[in-house]
């Protein structure tokens, strides 16, 4: 149990520290009223869980120590789902409900089809 937790927590921090290097680097190249950082790592990181996901079942890894460093641990911190809520909250909160709807339903419906691609490309 203190080994997957290691694991988990090693993984979250790595994925915590990328998200927000990434977030940096692409605040400081777009600036628009679209919180394209959190969408994009959002995305990004359904297509990688559902990539890891196709390989841990391709290769009956089950609950694996490195299914709990990259799928619990690495993706759990890299993807962000409170930044996502507070920052439809703001837009919410600015009137701007376009951007919001926008935002919410691109978020659902592409997450959900990059982990299904993900899990695609492997099996």
């Amino acid at each position: 149990m203190i080994k997957t937790i290691l694991f988990v927590g090693f993984g979250g921090a790595l994925g915590s520290v990328l998200r927000y290097l990434i977030t940096i680097g692409i605040n400081q190249i777009i600036t628009i009223s679209f919180p394209i950082a959190t969408f994009s790592i959002n995305i990004i990181g359904c297509l990688l869980i559902g990539i890891l996901y196709g390989i841990s079942e391709k290769n009956n890894l089950g609950n694996s120590d490195l299914n709990s460093l990259l799928i619990i641990g690495f993706c759990g911190g890299f993807t962000t789902f409170s930044t996502f809520a507070n920052e439809n909250l703001k837009l919410f909160q600015q009137e701007n409900f376009l951007v919001p709807a926008l935002y919410i339903s691109l978020s659902v419906i592409l997450g959900i089809l990059a982990v299904r691609l993900g899990y695609k490309i492997i099996l």
